[in-house]
């Protein structure tokens, strides 16, 4: 096992075991590299990878918050690499997109149980601005997964809204290549705020059965029109 493979290791199985936490203080540089009896080089390797993982933040100074802790926002970094696996063709997008429908369907659900008028104001927000008469493609796709963030959000099940993040991260690129190839793109963002319009309606009435089927046919239309790799005879 190689000097830096050794460390991250140490933290890895310190995370496991609860023995870190998020916010946790790790020791200096110079202190790992005495007790592993590496470089600060092979431990400065680690935790640039641990970094890219999205499981560590280093802040320089001396203050209250300096020094590198465990971090608590992963989602984006879980995103890039399932995005990355996608790409390689290890996750097809099939598969994908059935654990994004199922996903959102639980969503939907939960987000049903949990809507007001105040906490549904960011996702009717989000929605009004996707109706705008006419919009572009990048600033269209970055909305909608707003969107559908949003409601894993509302739906107040952290483990769900990151995953959810993931997921649609990971189909992002995907589906903005496909859909700049459509002949009528604007008549198909029409088609999908109408489907967006209509699983807010369901989600604000508090009808979470018709939530969870109608998230369940959008993503399924979407997905069958939208000439994307992957898809199965």
């Amino acid at each position: 096992m190689k000097a830096y493979e050794v460390v991250r290791q140490h933290i890895e199985e310190r995370i496991l075991a609860g023995e870190l936490s998020v916010g946790s203080l790790l020791p200096s540089e110079r202190d790992m590299a005495a007790d592993f009896k590496v470089s600060r080089a092979a431990v400065r390797e680690a935790l640039r990878m641990m970094g890219a993982q999205g499981l560590i933040t280093s802040r320089v100074g001396a203050g209250p918050n300096s020094g590198t802790r465990i971090a608590g926002q992963n989602g984006p970094a879980l995103g890039r690499l399932l995005q990355l696996h996608v790409a390689l063709s290890e996750f097809p997008i099939d598969d994908v997109v059935e654990v994004r429908v199922m996903l959102e369907r639980l969503s939907a659900t939960a987000a049903s149980a949990n809507a007001t008028s105040n906490n549904l104001a960011k996702l009717g927000d989000i929605l009004a601005e996707m109706e705008s008469d006419h919009m572009e493609l990048e600033q269209f796709n970055d909305l909608d997964t707003r969107f559908h963030v949003a409601i894993a959000e509302l739906g107040e099940n952290q483990f769900v809204t990151v995953l959810t993040t993931a997921v649609r991260q990971a189909l992002a690129s995907p589906i903005r290549e496909a859909s700049d190839e459509l002949p009528d793109y604007q008549r198909f963002r029409r088609d999908l705020n109408r489907q967006h319009r209509r699983v807010f309606e369901a989600i604000a009435n508090g009808d979470a059965a018709r939530a969870a089927d109608l998230i369940e046919e959008h993503i399924r239309t979407a997905y069958a029109i939208l000439p994307m790799g992957g898809k199965k005879d």
